[in-house]
């Protein structure tokens, strides 16, 4: 029976083998690009941004309407005192003159043409869409930003998931194998039955955490295979192995300078507060105030029956000028309003300031996990060289009867958590690289680039 499922496992190894598709980081990054749902919709957002550029243009161009109307309708009118004149009836003073339209027919057309020429209120308004299309651009670099972190981090994070799993089980291999050893021993009477007990408990334990890993496999593959659009079941991923090289490392007040000028949450939040202040103008009592140069021409015509007896009136009037709107009193609303605004503008600053806070201090980590990262590497690789020679110490010791199962069995588990400790290490060094670059908005395809060429493919360093 062992043999039959040695044998499906190994058939079904290399199916997955066969099917497998050797991506690294740099081509998860690139699939990422076209793959992901939250940037796509981050790049639309900035695309939609850039339109208020043109809104703002607009904002002075010409507004032409035209307009109709038809319907029933009444006029009456009364004339008194008026000067009449016609040829070959002289001239007439005190003249009356009445019309009356009780049931007509109304037609109205009209069209007019509107150009801004003074606006305090557009000027501010034209501002503020500028800069909201400039922080959708942030945005959207903001987001670039983002997913790349989010591609790493699911990246290696399939890479440690993978790596956790072939450990474990190895490491089930030799406690099995310990614990056939010890129950053969037990037979001979050479050990205790403890001995035994412990080898079983182990062997239940490493069990248990190997069918863990495998769950976390799959998980950490379907994370990779949404963010990249890949096919997550057969994605074969590189873990980092070996010394990681990341060129020189800035100092922390340049990374801090770096990052407060250049961190896209920064640049949205300060342009949150130009808009806030922009706002405050629109609401000033001047900018009210507006000269627009205007244009009209309409026509009006009324026909029916009245008490006179049928009747028709219709009239053709045209206008090109200039008109000056001042708001005198608007009980109160511009005020209250432009006092709102005003506490918007300390708002937006209070969190301008808590994202400053908020960067520097996520800099600081990164800076900090990068300046000791090559050292706790060096320091694991030396501990991972420790725990080996002790394991192959332990073996021969037991083996001589010097060592105990237990002793054995220690051995193989910190050998195992030495090794783990030392790939997630080096992992986030590498995390630690890319996020101090994301959070200074320079994280892009050559920085990808160059923690790629820090992976090796996946194997015991």
């Amino acid at each position: 029976m062992m043999r039959i499922k040695t044998a499906l496992a190994a058939v079904l190894a290399a199916s997955i083998a066969q099917n497998a598709i050797a991506v690294d980081l740099l081509g998860a990054w690139r699939a990422a690009l076209r793959g992901d749902f939250e940037y796509s919709a981050a790049q639309s957002a900035g695309a939609a941004g850039q339109s208020r550029r043109n809104q703002a243009d607009a904002l002075w161009n010409p507004v032409v309407a035209i307009g109709a109307t038809a319907g029933v309708a009444m006029s009456d009118s009364s004339t008194s005192g008026a000067q009449f004149s016609a040829p070959g009836f002289g001239q007439s003073n005190g003249v009356s003159f009445n019309t009356s339209i009780n049931h007509g027919l109304s037609a109205r057309i009209g069209i007019t043409a509107r150009k801004p020429l003074v606006s305090g209120e557009r000027q501010a308004q034209g501002r503020q869409l500028e800069m909201s299309a400039d922080a959708a651009a942030m945005e959207e670099h903001g987001a670039l930003q983002a997913l790349g972190v989010r591609v790493t981090e699911a990246y290696f994070g399939l890479a440690e998931a993978v790596e956790t799993e072939r450990v474990l089980r190895r490491q089930q291999v030799a406690v099995e194998r310990a614990l056939s050893q010890v129950r053969g021993r037990f037979q001979l009477g050479d050990v205790p039955i403890t001995d035994t007990h412990e080898a079983a408990a182990r062997a239940e334990g490493v069990k248990a955490q190997v069918l863990s890993a495998e769950t976390e496999v799959l998980l950490k593959r379907a994370a990779l295979g949404d963010i990249t659009g890949l096919p997550a079941s057969a994605l074969e991923v590189k873990a980092p192995a070996g010394e990681v090289r990341l060129g020189n490392l800035p100092t922390l007040d340049q990374a801090l300078a770096a990052a407060q000028s250049g961190n896209p949450l920064l640049r949205v939040r300060a342009s949150g507060v130009d808009l806030a202040r922009q706002e405050v103008e629109k609401l000033a009592p001047g900018a009210a105030t507006s000269v627009d140069l205007v244009a009209q021409l309409g026509r009006d015509r009324i026909s029916g029956s009245g008490d006179f007896g049928s009747a028709s009136n219709g009239a053709t009037n045209g206008l090109i000028g200039v008109q000056v709107s001042v708001p005198l009193f608007t009980g109160g609303y511009r005020s209250a309003r432009q006092a709102e605004a005003a506490r918007l503008v300390d708002k937006a600053q209070a969190e301008l300031q808590r994202a400053r806070q908020q960067v520097a201090l996520q800099t600081r980590a990164a800076w900090l996990g990068l300046s000791v990262g090559r050292g706790r590497i060096e320091a694991l690789a030396e501990s991972l060289k420790a725990s080996n020679a002790r394991l192959g110490a332990t073996r021969l010791g037991r083996e001589v009867g010097d060592r105990t199962t237990l002793d054995l069995l220690n051995a193989e588990s910190d050998a195992a958590t030495a090794e783990l400790g030392l790939l997630r290490a080096r992992i986030g060094l590498l995390l630690d690289r890319l996020r101090l670059a994301a959070l200074a908005g320079a994280l892009d395809e050559q920085v990808v680039v160059s923690v790629n060429d820090s992976i090796v493919r996946t194997g015991t360093p």
